[in-house]
Order: C-alpha cells, then structure tokens, then sequence
C-alpha cells in the first residue's frame, strides 16, 4: 500500500458544522478532541477537559505536564467557572492529562475508574473528590445522571493496561495508559439523553437496553479500521441506542493548539476521508444525519427531535 501523505481537508466537510446554536436549556459545546462541555445555565459536567495539547515533538521526546496557561485561557473562553463533575472517557494523555487540574480548577468531582482515581490523586485532588464508577452504575450530578458503560479503546491501543500509581507530572505520555475506556449515557432532568462515545471501540452488546436520542461519536483512528470495523462501531452504538442525530468527535489534530483553526488529523494516524464514506452510507440507508460540532459554540444536538 503506497503511503500517503498531508491531511484531509476539513473544508469538504464545511456544510456539516450545523449543529443548532443552543437557546435555553440543555447545551453541548465541543473543545476539541472529546472534551464536551454539557450545561444548562444551573449545571454543568465535563468530558476529558484536555487542553494543553502538547505538541508532537514534546510528546514524542520530552515528559509532558498541564499547562495550566492554556487551560486558564480556554475555561475562560468557554464560560467554565464551576463543574458538577468530569469524566474521561478513558486515562490517555490527550484525554485526561488535564482532568485533574480542571476538576481543581472548577470545584468539580472526578468520575471515573481505578486509572482515573490514580491521575485524580497524582493531582492532588482529595479522596472525596474522586469517584470510583462501576460499569452500569448511575451517578446524579446536578442536573444530569451519568452512566458509565465498560468498552474499549479503538485498535490499536498505543498505551495499554492500567495505571497503579498517582501520576505526577511532568511524566512521559506512556504514563497515561488507557486505563477503563467508557461509554459515557448523559441524561437531563428535562429528559434529554445523549450517549458519548469517546474512542472508536466498543464491547459487543453492552450497549443494548440504553437510550440515547444523540451520540458524540468518536472517530480517532477509525479511518484504517475498514469498512467493516466502521460498519459494526455504528451498529453497536449508534443503532444499539436508537439515536436520531450523531455528532463527530475526536476527529481533529490534538498535537494543535486549541486556540488555532481546528484541522484533521493526518492520514499517517488516520483517514476522516474513508470513515466519512462509510458513515455518510449509513447515515442515507437509515435516516440518522452525520454532522461536526463547532468549537467553542453552544449547540443544541436535541433541537429538531421529538
């Protein structure tokens, strides 16, 4: 296979970023990678909050750490002073190096698994701010229930297995194994349901018996999948809990600044290209729209649905 070169082209994509801005109630807005803010004005929880984005070179040859400028800089921006809680969907750096430090940040609690715990205390974070979730188990945080399902990490999994011991940065990005990876079920009071689905993988069956009426569906990796993986990620997620609206997430270059242009990430890590063929099929055979949130932007992925 001749290897290919340079990035997809986010701009074929342009007519995608609809998503409704948000009015009252229920909101979304998406920082980059999986980090989803979900608020209603009262309450508001967190996915991830990762937004120092190192860069490629610091990550492949240096110890990595938060910065806390950049993560000052983009709670500002996103209107973030207080969290009822943060969760990653599972422990890689460009997912939860920053959690630690957002949830000290915000007052928030940190909801995860044993992986999650060990970067929540490796931050400082005291024991009755960080809260060990069973697969399945329900957890009121303000306004929002919060369920995590057990899954797995999109193949392959370049930093494998648990993390034991408090991470304390500045660490080597290997420090950050995927730990637990979630499938993450966000329901309102006002009864609106999403499900986030942060990486590409998933555990057969462990989504049936859920509902959602959106999923943020991560995307990172998938493009080499083939079509089949991708065909089978759908029907495990998004047919497995009869949504009527997915919206993509972690399809953008998180070796990146936040505060640039959001670009894709190159075909030597992925192909958005091929993925968006087989999603753009999907979505026409079963009535069920593909779009792209627009960073920094409160959207409403319910409007519309009834």
């Amino acid at each position: 296979m001749r290897m290919r070169f340079g990035r997809p082209d986010i701009s074929r994509y342009a007519d995608r970023f609809d998503v409704p801005e948000a009015g009252r109630g229920p909101s979304v807005t998406f920082l980059g990678v999986s980090t989803l803010l979900i608020g209603d004005g009262t309450s508001a929880v967190m996915t991830d909050g990762f937004f120092s984005r190192p860069s490629l070179t610091a990550v492949g040859t240096r110890r990595i750490a938060p910065d806390h400028a950049r993560i000052d800089a983009a709670l500002t921006r996103a209107g973030v002073e207080s969290l009822d809680a943060i969760v990653p969907v599972h422990t890689h750096f460009d997912h939860a190096m920053d959690t630690a430090v957002v949830a000290a940040r915000t007052g928030a609690r940190l909801v995860g698994g044993a992986s999650a715990s060990q970067i929540g205390r490796g931050g400082g974070l005291p024991e009755d701010r960080i809260v060990r979730a069973g697969s399945g188990e329900r957890i009121a945080c303000g306004a929002f229930t919060l369920t995590l399902v057990g899954s797995r990490h999109c193949p392959p999994d370049r930093y494998p297995g648990e993390i034991t011991e408090p991470v304390v940065p500045p660490v080597r990005a290997s420090a950050y194994r995927c730990g637990e990876a979630w499938s993450l079920l966000v329901e309102h009071a006002g009864g609106r349901t999403a499900l986030v689905q942060g990486s590409a993988g998933f555990v057969p069956g462990a989504l049936d018996g859920y509902a959602a009426e959106v999923v943020y569906l991560g995307v990172g990796q998938l493009g080499p999948r083939g079509a089949d993986h991708v065909r089978a990620y759908w029907r495990e997620t998004v047919e497995a809990v009869g949504a009527r609206r997915v919206v993509l997430v972690h399809w953008d270059d998180f070796f990146r600044p936040l505060d640039r242009p959001l670009r894709a990430l190159p075909y030597l890590g992925d192909d958005l290209d091929a993925t968006m063929g087989v999603l753009d099929a999907l979505s026409a055979e079963q009535g069920v729209p593909v779009r792209f949130p627009s960073p920094w932007r409160r959207e409403d992925p319910w409007s519309g649905l009834r």
